[in-house]
């Protein structure tokens, strides 16, 4: 069955499934204590640690995807020292909005003892932030995120934050992303992503609930918690200057850069493993000025 959604957010058809807790096999090397520092890290003058004090990171996959997306990200976490965990999300609700999504992933992880890392990519920004306003968390991680207001829905979000115009040269060659099809959305999505992952990735494909696209976001202000913002240098769909805008405009805080595009769970596991225990290890970030 098919749902219907707004037009603008047809580009999430490429979202999967509904899935469950993933631990996954990875499905190419792991990095280990002897593994070289990456160039962004050596650039920087970081220190990345393999086994410091375990974490939990509790990752939100943006519309419609299915936790699974997140296992390649899930397998580096542990590799180094720490524990990833993608809460099943009620995704076979077409009625379900991100406060059932967040409450999803706050009764899987009320029993966890720890510190708790919630990550959100895309509009998983719109559950990952309610979870953080209901439970106490050291850090909260927006990834390539569609970072909500207050009363506003995810439908109407794209015109809130003039997304048609900062993505205006791309619709001139693609023409609008509601006519995307299978090969417009790879361009977009996947120009990066390893082929075999993009492969296996496919198993995930689905269209998200209308529900996730009408419930406005109901907190009056950003949670009181450290908030950072990754944001890929080759996001094809939330250009790198654009996030800044709105991240700036919306919580009042700098992005941090990372190579890649829209969704680096899939395209750079081992590189967003590293940039999430370097941000926990690195102290917290700061909370946003407009949070109340």
């Amino acid at each position: 069955m098919t749902y219907p959604i707004p037009e603008s957010d047809s580009v999430h058809r490429l979202a999967p499934r509904p899935g469950r807790v993933v631990r996954a096999e990875p499905a190419r090397p792991l990095p280990s204590d002897r593994t070289p520092l990456p160039e962004w890290a050596r650039k920087s003058g970081m220190r990345l640690s393999i086994s410091r004090d375990r974490r939990t990171f509790v990752l939100i996959p943006g519309a419609g995807i299915d936790p699974g997306a997140w296992c390649w990200t899930v397998a580096e976490l542990e590799a180094r020292g720490h524990q990833g965990l993608a809460p099943r999300l009620p995704l076979d609700d077409p009625d379900a909005g991100p406060s059932a999504h967040a409450e999803a992933v706050i009764e899987a992880v009320r029993k966890l003892r720890g510190p708790l890392v919630v990550v959100g990519q895309s509009l998983g920004a719109f559950a990952a932030s309610l979870v953080a306003a209901r439970i106490e968390i050291s850090e909260l991680v927006l990834v390539a995120p569609m970072v909500p207001a207050p009363g506003e829905t995810a439908g109407d979000w794209w015109a809130a934050v003039k997304h048609t115009e900062a993505i205006a040269p791309l619709i001139q060659r693609l023409g609008p992303m509601s006519a995307w099809g299978p090969e417009e959305l790879a361009e977009v999505f996947l120009h990066d992503v390893p082929t075999d992952i993009a492969l296996a990735v496919e198993r995930f494909n689905g269209i998200p609930g209308p529900g996730m696209f009408r419930e406005p976001w109901p907190l009056r202000a950003w949670p009181q918690v450290p908030t950072r913002v990754l944001a890929p240098r080759d996001d094809r769909l939330f250009p790198l200057e654009f996030q800044r805008r709105v991240v700036r405009e919306r919580l009042g805080l700098p992005v941090e850069e990372m190579a890649g595009g829209h969704v680096p769970m899939l395209a750079r596991p081992g590189e967003l493993a590293d940039r999430l225990v370097a941000i926990s290890d690195g102290g917290p970030g700061r909370s946003s000025p407009l949070s109340r």
